[in-house]
């Protein structure tokens, strides 16, 4: 391998924004270690051109991560680059969604990735170097209804890896959260669960919601070529962004619900100023 070359680690690379980024980083001559779940699965992804390398890895298995780890370390050299990805959708209102769903929700999307991350931080510790790349969602940063514990995990997600950047930074590790909107994955087709319907009073509001989202799958905009041409930019970068949002959409989205935030939080200023000790500002 060429001083220009990576070894990436990318968990769920049999299809998606995974499956894309794996492929882009092969073209491009890196090394790829893909994660999947199943032994089809991983004999499709050694059949691709290049430097490939494919490990069975359920992320809810945590010892398993630790093990997948630590052999990609020692058999095909330092982990370079982590791109944390595996992970699905629950749609479901929070009413109709059980206990269940929401922990099995939390369990690949957070606790997964999590696990993925803490398995590799050690590596790239002791080395001073390394990228962590964590896959969330434009529903990490706004939301919507009918999707609250998908919401509930990416936010989880924004926050932890954001926090993180912070503490590995005197390492030389950079830490990126990358904010897809709506591409033509199956995200919104086999990848995600839904919840069944029980209770009439939200009809009006979210069976329109839902039929149009299964409607609209393989119509979104966002182009997975495209985003896993702009996620090896950021590799590339010698300065990558903490947050990356990908898509016109998610800036659109994005940025109105963070004027209304913005328009919220000026509309009580006065009332979350009230709450300090009236001697708070003279005994700082």
């Amino acid at each position: 391998m060429s001083d220009d070359t990576k070894t990436f680690l990318i968990t769920g690379v049999s299809s998606g924004l995974g499956r894309a980024l794996a492929r882009a980083a092969l073209a491009a001559g890196h090394r790829v270690v893909g994660t999947v779940r199943k032994p089809a699965d991983a004999r499709a992804f050694e059949a691709l051109a290049g430097d490939a390398h494919a490990r069975i890895l359920d992320v809810t298995d945590h010892d398993a991560v630790d093990t997948v780890v630590d052999e990609a370390e020692r058999d095909l050299g330092p982990v370079d680059v982590l791109v944390a990805n595996a992970g699905y959708g629950h749609e479901g209102l929070v009413e109709e969604s059980s206990m269940g769903d929401l922990r099995r929700q939390f369990e690949v999307n957070v606790f997964g990735t999590v696990a993925v991350i803490k398995a590799v931080l050690p590596h790239m510790r002791k080395r001073r170097s390394g990228h962590i790349i964590a896959i969330t969602s434009m529903g990490g940063l706004i939301t919507t209804p009918g999707l609250g514990f998908y919401h509930g995990s990416k936010f989880a997600v924004e926050g932890i890896v954001e926090a993180l950047g912070k503490e590995v930074a005197g390492f030389g590790i950079h830490v990126t959260a990358v904010e897809p909107g709506t591409f033509r994955t199956d995200w919104a087709g086999r990848s995600m669960i839904r919840a069944p319907r029980a209770i009439a009073d939200y009809d009006e509001l979210f069976d329109p919601l839902r039929a149009r989202r299964i409607r609209g799958d393989g119509q979104q905009p966002g182009d997975p070529d495209k985003a896993a041409a702009a996620i090896l930019r950021v590799v590339a970068a010698d300065r990558p962004p903490a947050h990356l949002l990908l898509g016109t959409d998610a800036l659109r989205f994005v940025r109105a619900g963070r004027d209304a935030f913005e328009r919220e939080m000026l509309e009580w200023a006065e009332l979350s100023a009230s709450t300090d000790f009236d001697d708070a500002g003279r005994s700082a």
